[in-house]
């Protein structure tokens, strides 16, 4: 039974109450974890025509629609698929909207597995892929061609954090008649809600700040009503479905993410704008910050920042790279991020083929934490003379 909230709430009070109905579940706060696969039917007939709500494991249980539900209301969403793995959130509706003779657009600043997917599955199905710069905004319907059916955006970038104009991208891609997909792991549906903005598919980690404490894996994808149906569609064919220690993980950090990325944000961006002053720093590559060639997109469009950055280093190679990553004592070197711990890792340019990204010297990705700023500044300071040093 649903229960009747106000009308107008704030997102923390929608965080906390989203697919919450004790009352389903004999009062219990937390929904059950339901660990099945066989659902059993009362008779043949309901049998024969799937007449009950639970009909097996992979399509739904009581703690995937906890989930779905709360996902739902965050996003705007017609529906929402819950996948293993942030990955596998890319992959499936790529999966669900291309055919063989198809044309993808994809982003140049994108996920690099993403892009290995398209490379590799992708082109091996017969899908025709092409890279576009992430600044080209409504010039994106130059690159159109009568077989594009997918345009897939990222904003900011995971490496370079570009932003994008995902309502001039999106007019111009349905002109074409094509779907837009956007990857918005890095700002959540707190901070920016992709449906709202023309896009028709909202992909995102889960893995990153909903779970917030690195010990799940887990991906979510939200579609809108028109696009909805051949998700589900793919999704139930496919058979790639979470699991349900891991989806209630997830709802269960969904209850704080609120206030974990108030955290997150307020920390990146007193380090980024520190960072922005100190020697051995070309350039700091965080959309919260004035100096950014995409605030004003930013400042449009999204209602704020999540803690994932990167540092252009002064000059240098792999060297001054790698001397400066095994300086760090707090940041732990790992690729993730949205936990609770700081990390950092290199990232590497190679594979662009449109937008090269940064040339001064290295570029170094940061996932600020929830540590004391203070002991992460002094952190950085002391990889910084490290990499002078090198």
């Amino acid at each position: 039974m649903a229960r009747r909230l106000p009308g107008k709430i704030g997102i923390n009070t929608q965080l906390t109450h989203g697919g919450y109905e004790p009352s389903d579940y004999f009062g219990f706060v937390n929904p059950p974890v339901v660990h099945a696969s066989t659902v059993l039917f009362p008779d043949a007939a309901t049998m024969s025509s799937r007449g009950q709500k639970y009909t097996y494991g992979t399509h739904a249980t009581p703690t995937t629609d906890a989930l779905t539900q709360a996902v739902n209301e965050l996003e705007g969403s017609a529906g929402t698929i819950l996948v293993p793995s942030g990955l596998a959130a890319v992959t499936i509706p790529l999966l669900a909207f291309l055919s063989a003779g198809d044309h993808v657009l994809i982003v140049d600043s994108v996920y690099f597995p993403t892009r290995r997917f398209a490379n590799t599955m992708l082109k091996r199905l017969g899908v025709e892929v092409d890279y576009y710069d992430p600044h080209v905004g409504a010039g994106i319907s130059a690159l159109m061609k009568p077989n594009t059916r997918v345009v897939l955006t990222e904003s900011p970038g995971s490496g370079t954090f570009e932003v994008q104009d995902i309502p001039a991208i999106a007019k111009a891609a349905h002109a074409g008649g094509a779907v837009v997909m956007m990857d918005n792991t890095w700002a959540t549906p707190l901070y920016f809600r992709p449906l709202d903005f023309g896009a028709d598919i909202s992909i995102h980690a889960a893995t990153k700040y909903p779970a917030g404490h690195s010990d799940v894996l887990l991906g979510m994808v939200s579609a809108n009503e028109a696009c909805w149906p051949k998700l589900l569609e793919a999704y139930t064919n496919v058979g790639c479905c979470a699991g349900p220690d891991d989806v209630y993980q997830v709802l269960r950090g969904l209850r704080t993410m609120g206030i974990r990325l108030e955290r997150h944000q307020k920390s990146a961006l007193d380090i980024a704008r520190w960072l922005e002053a100190q020697p051995g720093i070309a350039r700091v590559l965080h959309p919260g910050l004035e100096s950014n060639p995409g605030h004003a997109l930013w400042k449009r469009d999204f209602s704020g920042a999540s803690g994932i950055f990167s540092v252009v280093l002064d000059g240098g190679g792999q060297a001054q790279s790698h001397a400066f990553l095994d300086a760090l004592t707090i940041f732990g070197l790992g690729y993730s991020w949205g936990g609770y711990e700081s990390l950092a890792v290199p990232v590497l340019l190679g594979d662009r083929t449109v937008a090269k990204g940064p040339s001064e010297g290295p570029v170094i990705r940061l996932q600020i934490g929830l540590e004391d700023v203070e002991d992460l500044k002094s952190d950085l300071s002391g990889a910084l003379e490290a990499a002078r040093l090198a």
